[in-house]
């Protein structure tokens, strides 16, 4: 009778425990379908998320629509296009390529690339695999010349990377991410193997995990079983298609679930494909020709959050965007997969994880804390008034703005508007959802510019100081006009004075006029412009730096 006691006794208390892990995994899945309410409706592309736990989905769910001309509904078996994430499937592949001595990574590329120019110093494999390769980016260049990217294939690539006549910089002085680095070493991947990275992939990395829906997509016509549609927004509650016939691979291409990513994610941790060895390589940080060592390993960004080591990578292209964070010494992962343009599942993963690892954070960075509401102030309209003006990054050249309208102070960087709430009178939180930015003013001494201390989370902050404009009449502009040509992207571009301002007027060419900055130097859009003079002191031409390219020439003719 009293073992009878006892074992109800151990039932209830077992039964207890498990209401109360039930009750508790309740509420945090509660608030992560309201951190996802606005698009968990059938009127809204959205996504589908996997939350990772010990090995096992805690909880996965699609919210939204995957096509909205079908009403069909997002599920976690709903196949997305993961942009950069699909780097991951690339780096492996060498990896495994170089465990098999097929290949080594301090190989030139010349040697399986022989289309590359000779730049006087070799790049090797390991520099592509870190971005430190010094290659200009592709779709940059593609952007560049206003040319879509989905009318471009695999030989058209390889014939734009081999014109370039400059790198960005020496092999191994710097990081700078580039899509080129990572189209290459697909090449590598079929010119070593013999086989496409498409059935490289599936022989040796897909089929073993059993990820029976993911595949490089090499060739736009192929049909993709539950694959999402990807969506821009076109105004309040519209979309428009985002419909491509992109099919190059390497720097992107990988069309996959959440479910199947789960199955990758737990490769890290139990080496069924490539092996203890492997794996450690994937995580190996590149360094740099100065000894530095860099976060990016084998397509995977080694960084922290809140305290906590996290591996991850983000991906976007169209209207598709991805992120898969993985918190490692927590064994905690979350894999989120959108096809909505404006979406930011990085950000979202990371609420994810607000959520689930609060009792492990060590930090949370002052400048980084995003303020309650009820905190900010209303300042009068003179106060944000004297913060208007373009805001310049004196040995970079960036540039960003703040502007009035309807009584709101606007922050304007990445040609995107924030609308600023003050939290003090030298301190302003950015109210969107996506980003944090934090805005510090600071006043020195007199006559020196104002400084703007700019926080964003996960980046170091950035500064810098109150700049006018200079003004250049319409007789000064027309010094600049006519027409340029680039024999490496093999375009002209027209640059004309129009109502008094100077303007690109090729195809897809920026809307917005060129605006001054320092002699003979313009910015739009995200381009530096830097006017060359020959001798005569005439325009010659001019270089053209667009973030991931850089010194691009352009000849006047």
């Amino acid at each position: 009778m009293k073992m009878l006691c006892r074992l109800k006794i151990v039932f209830t208390i077992v039964l207890l425990l498990n209401i109360t892990l039930l009750a508790a995994a309740d509420v945090r899945t509660d608030k992560v379908d309201r951190l996802l309410s606005q698009w968990d409706n059938p009127n809204s592309p959205g996504c589908a998320l996997a939350i990772i736990k010990d090995g096992k989905i805690m909880y996965k769910r699609g919210y939204g629509m995957s096509n909205l001309e079908l009403n069909v509904l997002i599920s976690p078996k709903t196949v997305f296009y993961t942009g950069s994430v699909s780097k991951q499937f690339v780096a492996m592949s060498i990896a495994l390529l170089a465990e098999k001595g097929m290949l080594s990574l301090e190989d030139d590329i010349s040697k399986y690339i022989p289309e590359m120019p000779d730049y006087g110093t070799p790049i090797k494999i390991r520099h592509l695999v870190n971005h430190t390769s010094g290659l200009r980016d592709y779709l940059s260049l593609l952007d560049i010349a206003g040319i879509d990217f989905g009318s471009f294939h695999e030989e058209d690539v390889i014939e734009l990377i081999s014109r370039q006549k400059e790198l960005n910089f020496k092999p191994g002085e710097k990081y700078l991410y580039s899509n080129s680095g990572y189209f290459l070493m697909a090449v590598i991947v079929e010119r070593v193997s013999g086989k496409s990275l498409r059935q490289f992939a599936e022989e040796n990395i897909f089929r073993p995990l059993k990820m029976k829906n993911s595949h490089f997509h090499d060739d736009y016509t192929v049909l993709i079983k539950n694959r999402a549609s990807g969506y821009f927004p076109a105004g309040k509650k519209k979309f428009k298609n985002f419909i491509s016939t992109f099919d190059c691979v390497g720097s992107g291409g990988l069309f996959t679930s959440v479910e199947d990513l789960f199955l990758w994610d737990q490769n890290f941790y139990h080496y069924k494909v490539g092996g203890k060895d492997v794996i450690e390589l994937m995580h190996t940080r590149g360094t740099l020709n100065s000894g530095k060592e860099i976060n990016y390993a084998f397509a995977l960004n080694i960084g922290n959050y809140k305290g906590l080591k996290t591996v991850s990578h983000g991906g976007a292209l169209g209207g598709y965007r991805s992120a898969l964070i993985r918190f490692p010494e927590q064994n905690f992962s979350v894999i989120c997969l959108s096809n909505l343009s404006s979406f930011n599942p990085m950000r979202i993963s990371q609420k994810v994880a607000d959520i689930y690892l609060a009792d492990y954070f060590k930090e949370v960075v002052k400048s980084e804390k995003k303020p309650e509401e009820d905190m900010f102030i209303k300042l009068p309209q003179a106060k944000l008034k004297e913060k208007v003006g373009t805001y310049i990054q004196p040995k970079s050249e960036n540039m960003i703005r703040l502007f009035m309208k309807d009584g709101t102070l606007f922050f304007r960087i990445h040609d995107q508007n924030y609308p600023l709430a003050a939290v003090s009178e030298t301190e302003f939180q950015a109210l969107n959802e996506s980003v944090n930015f934090l805005l510090k003013f600071e006043r020195q001494s007199k006559g020196k510019p104002l400084l703007l201390h700019v926080h964003q989370e996960g980046e170091k902050p950035a500064t810098y100081e109150l700049f006018k404009m200079p003004q250049l009449t319409p007789g000064q502009f027309n010094e600049y006009a006519g027409d340029y040509y680039s024999e490496e992207l093999q375009v002209f571009f027209k640059l004309r004075l129009k109502k008094g301002e100077l303007y690109f007027v090729h195809k897809n060419a920026p809307g917005a006029p060129l605006q001054p900055t320092f002699k003979d130097k313009f910015n739009v859009k995200g381009f530096k412009i830097h006017f060359i003079r020959n001798d005569k002191n005439e325009i010659s031409g001019f270089r053209l730096d667009a973030g991931r390219v850089k010194n691009l020439m352009f000849d006047i003719k």
